[in-house]
C-alpha cells in the first residue's frame, strides 16, 4: 500500500515537470537581481550572526519581495493567445508584413511589459513592445518575416520575455506557430535569369511575327485614342466619331519545362532552375503572355487552366527525383525552355530548336 501511494506520488510529479517543460519557460537572472540576491543574502548572515530581529524582519521583506516578483512575472505570461496571420502568397528571400494577434485570456488579470521576438534561426525579424495588455483584451500589430528557402514552414517560434515588475529576472517563453505556411521560390531578379527572359521573348517574336487583326465591333471614339482607326462612313452615318476595334490578338505562348531528374550532386543547380523557373512564368505572365509549365507529373497553362500561382505553389513543394521519364517537347508554335540535367542529344531527343538549360551553367547557350 506504501509503494503504491509512493509511485502514486511519484507519477503526479512527473506529470507536472512535463507540463512545467512544455510551457517551455525560462528564467535569467538580471544585473540588478544579482545584486539583490547578494544583497539578500549578507543581510542573512548579518541577521544570523548577530541575531538580531530586525534584521531578520528585513530578510523576511526581501525574500517575499523576491517570491511576488517571481510569482507576478510568471502571471503575467500565463495565459497569453497568439495568432500569426500572413498573406496568401509569401515568396522566399522577400520581407513580407506578417499581422500578429495577442489575446490576454485572464479576464481579469492584466499582462505588463511584454517583449515578443524570434527565437534563433526564426523567420520573424525583430520584435514588438506591448506596454499592458488589459485582462480579455487583444492587440493587433505587425512584424517583418522573412522566408529564407521555399518549401512548407510549420512550427516556427515566438519568445515572450518579461522582466516586470522588479526586473530581478526576465523570464522566456516560447510560442510555437502550428499553422502551415507554403513559401514559394524566390523572385528576385537576377542578370541570368533576365538574359534567359530577353532571349525567350525574343525568340517568341520571330516566331509569332506576320500575323494580322481580325476586326471586332464599331464603338464611338474615346478621348486619347489614334485617329487611324476611325470610321468615316460610320461617324457620317451617326454624327459622332466611331472607330474600328480588332480583336485583340492571341499572346504568346511560353513553354517552360523542367525535368525533375536529377542526382544529388545537382540539388544547388535544381534548386537554381525552380527559381528560374518562378521567375520566367511570372515576369512573362505579368507581361501578358500564355505561360504553359510542364514537368513530369504537371501539366498547366495560364490564364486558361489556372493563374501563376498554381504555378509557384507547384515550384514551392517540388522536389527532384533520381528517375523520371523524359520529357517530349511540344508541337504548337511556342518558345520552348527546357531545364535538365540530362545528358542528351538535342536532335534525337526533339528539343533542337529550344532553349536548353544544363547544369553545367545555369543558363546554357542555345544548343543547335
Amino acid at each position: 500500500m506504501k509503494l503504491r501511494r509512493i509511485r502514486s506520488w511519484v507519477e503526479r510529479r512527473y506529470r507536472w515537470f512535463r507540463r512545467w517543460l512544455k510551457m517551455r519557460v525560462r528564467e535569467r537572472v538580471t544585473k540588478g537581481g544579482a545584486v539583490y540576491i547578494a544583497a539578500a543574502v549578507m543581510v542573512g548572515l548579518a541577521a544570523f550572526l548577530s541575531a538580531n530581529n530586525l534584521l531578520f524582519l528585513l530578510l523576511a521583506a526581501m525574500l517575499s519581495t523576491l517570491m511576488v516578483s517571481g510569482f507576478v512575472s510568471r502571471l503575467g505570461l500565463s495565459g497569453l493567445e497568439l495568432d500569426v496571420l500572413l498573406p496568401d502568397h509569401v515568396c522566399a528571400r522577400r520581407t513580407t508584413e506578417a499581422r500578429i494577434l495577442l489575446k490576454n485570456e485572464k479576464k481579469w488579470i492584466p499582462s505588463f511589459s511584454l517583449h515578443l521576438s524570434g527565437v534563433e534561426d526564426s523567420v520573424f525579424m525583430g520584435s514588438l513592445y506591448f506596454p499592458v495588455l488589459p485582462g480579455g483584451g487583444t492587440i493587433e500589430e505587425t512584424m517583418e518575416v522573412r522566408f529564407r528557402r521555399r518549401g512548407v514552414h510549420r512550427e516556427d517560434s515566438f519568445q515572450f520575455s518579461s522582466r516586470f515588475p522588479f526586473g530581478f529576472a526576465e523570464r522566456r517563453m516560447q510560442v510555437t506557430m502550428r499553422r502551415d505556411v507554403v513559401v514559394y521560390p524566390a523572385l528576385e531578379p537576377k542578370p541570368a535569369f533576365d538574359e534567359l527572359l530577353a532571349d525567350v521573348e525574343g525568340e517568341a517574336e520571330t516566331i509569332f511575327r506576320g500575323r494580322g487583326h481580325d476586326f471586332y465591333r464599331i464603338r464611338p471614339y474615346q478621348p486619347m485614342e489614334s485617329a487611324r482607326h476611325v470610321d468615316w462612313r460610320a461617324t457620317a452615318h451617326t454624327g459622332e466619331l466611331q472607330v474600328r476595334e480588332f480583336a485583340r490578338e492571341q499572346e504568346h505562348l511560353m513553354a517552360l519545362a523542367l525535368d525533375l531528374q536529377a542526382g544529388p550532386e545537382q540539388d544547388a543547380w535544381f534548386e537554381e532552375a525552380v527559381e528560374c523557373c518562378a521567375y520566367l512564368a511570372w515576369r512573362l505572365t505579368g507581361r501578358g503572355a500564355r505561360v504553359r509549365f510542364r514537368t513530369q507529373d504537371f501539366d498547366l497553362q495560364t490564364p486558361v487552366e489556372g493563374d501563376v500561382y498554381a504555378i509557384l505553389r507547384y515550384l514551392a513543394l517540388v522536389s527532384r527525383r533520381r528517375k523520371a521519364e523524359p520529357l517530349h517537347p511540344l508541337l504548337e508554335d511556342s518558345a520552348q525552355v527546357l531545364f535538365t540535367a540530362r545528358t542528351m542529344d538535342p536532335l534525337e531527343s526533339g528539343w533542337l530548336d529550344a532553349r536548353v538549360v544544363g547544369p553545367g551553367a545555369l543558363l546554357g547557350a542555345k544548343r543547335d
